[in-house]
């Protein structure tokens, strides 16, 4: 029985990339929801190497951190200066002096490979017995990158960089995607052989194949089916391009798996998102992280979601949430914002200008519109008034408000924690609820209200207020302000009931 290949993995990730003009290494710019040298890791991933090398350079640290995260199976090795290619395979090469079988080389750039265009590289490579093989492609403008040079038979000659190309060789359009499998003890022998005399002054990998073939070692070409696989990066244009054709790819995934997408073109999902069959996404929508989005949700228009959980049928509008958990079933918004650790239960409602934090809002609540949730759990059936707020932190430490279940709190209420509202209570509008209200109670905490008669016409003579409130008197057949009550004589005598015996208006519309 054979035994299976052992293969090792390469990724080039040292370059600086100058035309991308900043301060983080080129590898490490985003796009749709991995670096450009995640995508690279998770095409080569399906090969099962035996292990991974990534040559840093250029944001040595911030590679090396960001490989921490993303790979940390993973071996950086140093190209502490950039002598080329050729050399970095070589230091590569030089971590893992055990190798053998496969070596596969890849460009950390070119994040729109696909896991199956890898695989059927180092599969005819392996299927061959070749001792090297270059994945090209076939593309509409070749200029700025290398060419494959075919000999009468059409078997790989050279492959010729750009600038060292004549006339003859910058007109072929079929080039070097930047992507190869090695026998790893010929490519260990014939990089030790390579030269630096080129226009750059350079170790070139690629010189690998004329010193191969000169020495009759078989080598080979492997043509990518699509072309646009290959596309590299050099500067914020060409990745503005890059995300577009993945934002592309990855729609058209979706909407074939049974999700509909109302408007592809300005809709945004990150490769790490899952949604299930029949989400209905808006447009102006963007889906990031580990959001995952469940069947029959409807998200959008105007929606940004990240590391969000949403459940099916549940409907997310005009609103912003990070790391939050929306329920089967519950709405959001509009122009709500859920923060981390915001969790809506089966059913409830988080509607218009409402923000939560840390907070669990129970099965069939509601906090409709104009309100802050924060460090609060809310039980099942209650109903939050409108701009309440949940006063949370003392300048110091976080505290948390409790409300119970089917209880019904007032417009214009604070609770200012750590408070408690029972199952079943009430609180009045306006109050400030600094005590604990027991189950079934009415809380009350506010001022008594007190008119003072005639005090516009008094106190602001000759304003248009004033007018108007003298022709009401007259109206009523009385001259205003007539009987009017000194201050003192204004107040509620003690014992007054406030809203009636019921609280009735004391608690916020639905």
């Amino acid at each position: 029985m054979p035994q299976p290949h052992l293969r090792t993995v390469v990724v080039l990730a040292a370059g600086e990339g100058k035309r991308m003009k900043s301060t983080l290494p080129k590898v490490l710019h985003p796009l749709l929801g991995r670096t450009l040298l995640g995508h690279v890791l998770s095409a080569a991933a399906p090969l099962a190497a035996d292990r991974t090398v990534v040559v840093v350079g250029h944001g040595a640290d911030q590679v090396r951190a960001h490989l921490t995260d993303v790979a940390p199976d993973a071996t950086p090795v140093l190209q502490a200066e950039q002598l080329g290619t050729g050399h970095a395979v070589r230091i590569a090469l030089e971590a893992v002096p055990d190798g053998a079988g496969t070596v596969v080389v890849i460009n950390g750039d070119v994040p729109l490979l696909r896991p199956e265009t890898v695989g059927a590289l180092v599969t005819a490579h392996e299927q061959a017995g070749a001792a090297a093989t270059v994945l090209a492609a076939e593309v509409p403008d070749p200029t700025g990158l290398g060419r494959i040079v075919r000999d009468a038979d059409g078997r790989l000659e050279q492959i010729v960089e750009e600038r060292d190309a004549d006339a003859t060789q910058r007109a072929i359009r079929e080039i070097n995607a930047g992507i190869y499998a090695f026998d790893a003890m010929r490519l260990r022998d014939a990089l030790g052989k390579l030269s630096t005399d080129n226009d750059q002054g350079e170790e070139y990998l690629t010189d690998v194949f004329g010193l191969l073939r000169s020495s009759g070692e078989p080598v080979a070409v492997h043509v990518a089916d699509d072309h646009v696989e290959t596309l590299g990066c050099n500067d914020r244009v060409e990745l503005a391009t890059l995300r577009r054709l993945l934002r592309d790819r990855v729609n058209e995934a979706w909407m074939r798996t049974g999700v509909s997408l109302l408007d592809p073109a300005t809709t945004w999902i990150d490769v790490t998102v899952a949604l299930d069959r029949d989400a209905v996404v808006d447009q102006n929508t963007q889906l990031r992280g580990s959001t995952v989005v469940g069947a029959g949700a409807l998200i959008g228009p105007d929606v940004t979601l990240v590391d969000t959980i949403v459940g099916p049928a549940a409907s997310v509008v005009r609103s912003h949430a990070v790391g939050a958990e929306v329920g089967a079933g519950a709405s959001v918004g509009p122009y709500a914002y859920l923060r981390p650790a915001a969790r809506l239960a089966d059913k409830a409602k988080v509607g218009t200008f409402v923000e939560v934090k840390n907070s669990e809002i129970g099965a069939g609540s509601k906090v409709p519109h104009l309100t802050y949730v924060g460090d609060a759990t809310i039980g099942e059936q209650s109903n939050i008034g409108a701009a309440s707020v949940f006063v949370n932190y003392d300048g110091v430490n976080k505290h948390r408000t409790v409300i119970g279940s089917h209880a019904r709190t007032g417009a214009d209420n604070m609770f200012v924690a750590p408070v408690e509202v029972g199952d079943g209570a009430y609180t009045a509008a306006g109050s400030v609820i600094v005590d604990d209200v027991p189950a079934g109670a009415m809380g009350v905490a506010r001022a008594r209200q007190r008119n003072i008669e005639g005090w516009v016409v008094k106190r602001r003579a000759g304003t248009a207020a004033a007018q108007a409130a003298e022709r009401a008197g007259a109206v009523q057949g009385a001259p205003n302000g007539a009987g009017a009550a000194s201050d003192s004589e204004a107040m509620h005598g003690p014992g007054e009931t406030v809203g009636g015996p019921s609280g009735a208006g004391d608690t916020a519309t639905e």
